[in-house]
């Protein structure tokens, strides 16, 4: 939908805007870049996307964020959400009507009881991998392989991430025996090993090599097929880590959020806009003093499409997930003329607000690039020193960054 406005051409980066950070001079990666094939007015959305595989983050999952398998709706009704996210177990939402999921059509794979949110969705993820990764009786096994694996990424890995040891699964999955698959996987961009290695020491932290080999070996007797064994190698793995670690998109569902923008829009009396907007102020109160800032069933999946659109430090385009599923809304921030490229933004809104060397510095540790976008170019000449927020977690070296993962609009 909304593509014709859109093209999409490869070219070296020595011409990119975002140029990639690497040790070896000679490094000659082919890249992708999106440009406005006419003019677009600012709030227009230049098109929606489906992922080719997506995947919720599992401790997302563990601590009863219910989402569909396949396409990640959230499965709870707005109440419920509330309810779970403020800690109230009685309280009632007022025009529940708004409320768009429907229960009575959610659907589970009748072998492992894993939930859908549709039979559409259900037949989907059976068609696309889950004929492979299905538990069967073996769900709850903590000894099944596939499990075993969950659980050390789990151990491996504290916090959100663009990076998901599912998104891998399901996309090797969905390869299985499928060359359309494998070429529509095979247009993300690729990087060479000493990017590969950086990348995955990046999300693995100083154990990475350890602990590399044991989720390898352990996805190898999950997953292993002969048709895809350059996946299951040292080097392949790592590649396949990069893939998703630098082409994985957040993606965020939330069913409460859908009430409240049906709400946004309700024709009122003032008195009852008044009320429903107090209602609504105090909802996420008591929410950010239950539950923080983790409102959302997240996830991240692999956008072709999207994966095409550069960083700039002033993005002039967006993501976001209003329709409470993982389809993609690119929308404009601001107007784009014909021919300008279109860009997103790796960063959140705290961290593009740093310093020109703070920014790169986050860049070049999770993306491994320099970025010379407009902003960057116009501060060129500032001192190379960290942001006031970076000056004060130096102590912690090791874990700045960890939080980075591309934004996640509330939808």
């Amino acid at each position: 939908a909304c593509r014709s406005v859109v093209d999409i051409f490869f070219f070296s980066t020595a011409t990119k805007q975002t140029k990639p950070f690497a040790a070896n001079p000679c490094f000659n990666l082919q890249g992708r870049g999106l440009f406005a094939k006419k003019a677009i007015r600012k709030g227009d959305t230049l098109f929606m996307e489906r992922p080719l595989v997506s995947a919720q983050f599992l401790w997302n999952s563990l601590y009863n964020y219910k989402a569909c398998e396949y396409c990640l709706c959230s499965l709870e009704t707005a109440e419920e959400n509330a309810r779970r996210l403020s800690g109230n177990t009685c309280l009632s939402l007022p025009h529940p009507e708004l409320c768009r999921v429907r229960r009575e059509l959610h659907d589970s794979c009748p072998q492992c009881q894993v939930m859908y949110c549709s039979s559409d969705c259900r037949r989907a993820a059976l068609e696309q991998y889950h004929q492979v990764l299905c538990l069967g009786q073996s769900r709850e096994d903590p000894k099944h392989p596939l499990n075993k694996l969950e659980e050390a990424w789990r151990n491996m890995n504290y916090s959100p991430r663009t990076a998901s040891i599912m998104l891998m699964a399901k996309r090797v999955a969905t390869a299985r025996d499928k060359v359309l698959w494998q070429n529509l996987f095979s247009q993300f961009c690729s990087r060479t090993a000493n990017e590969e290695e950086e990348i995955a020491h990046k999300l693995l932290g100083e154990k990475f090599q350890g602990q590399l080999g044991v989720l390898r070996q352990l996805f190898t007797s999950v997953l292993y097929d002969e048709h895809l064994s350059r996946w299951f190698t040292p080097e392949g793995f790592r590649s396949l880590f990069a893939l998703v670690g630098t082409n994985g998109q957040g993606i965020g569902t939330s069913s409460l959020s859908q009430w409240v923008h049906a709400c946004d829009v309700l024709e009122l009396q003032s008195q009852q806009r008044e009320q429903l907007d107090s209602f609504i102020d105090q909802l996420y109160k008591d929410i950010e003093k239950e539950t923080g800032d983790f409102l959302n069933c997240e996830g991240s999946g692999l956008f072709l499409l999207q994966s095409s659109c550069n960083h700039s430090c002033i993005p002039n385009a967006e993501a976001s997930f209003p329709e409470n599923n993982f389809l993609l809304h690119l929308t404009a921030l601001s107007d784009i003329k014909q021919g300008e490229e279109i860009c997103i933004s790796y960063l959140d809104c705290c961290q593009r607000d740093r310093s020109r060397h703070s920014r790169h510095k986050i860049l070049r540790e999770n993306y491994l690039f320099v970025c010379s976008c407009p902003k960057c170019v116009s501060q060129a000449d500032d001192a190379d020193v960290t942001s006031e927020e970076d000056e004060e977690g130096d102590g912690d070296a090791e874990t700045e960054g960890d939080d980075l993962e591309d934004e996640m609009t509330d939808v």
